[in-house]
């Protein structure tokens, strides 16, 4: 199983220099975990630059995956993971939302650098 972080999602979809790293995870949709948190950071980001049609688009690949939405639980355990490991917000529900599964968090978000349980690039510019 696999996570994408929305910095992947989105260097895949502007086919930026590491889209090739994550076309793996991204499309193998049976074998992909979408926090909803994704949804909402991608969906945001598209909307900015390219307009409500682009995305909707990438919204709707991204919803071909499983959609996990944040549950107590789960928001708990990303509290958790926050406080553990000095993470953002919507970085420990992604980590927590990969765990949770026994996903491999796939990113180029340097606060996941030598974390366990994620494949990570360097983002390049």
């Amino acid at each position: 199983m696999n996570v994408v972080d929305s910095s992947g999602w989105l260097e895949y979809f502007a086919d930026g220099p590491n889209a090739d790293f994550f076309a793996p995870a991204i499309e193998e949709p049976e074998q992909l975990i979408v926090p909803s948190i994704s949804l909402l950071e991608v969906f945001k980001r598209v909307l900015q630059q390219r307009g409500e049609n682009d995305a909707f688009q990438a919204v709707a690949l991204m919803m071909e995956g499983h959609v996990v939405d944040l549950d107590g639980d789960l928001a708990i355990s990303a509290a958790s993971l926050s406080h553990e490991e000095k993470l953002p917000l919507a970085d420990s529900v992604m980590l927590a939302t990969a765990r949770k599964f026994q996903a491999l968090l796939w990113t180029q978000d340097r606060d996941f650098e030598n974390k366990q349980g994620v494949r990570y690039i360097s983002k390049t510019s």
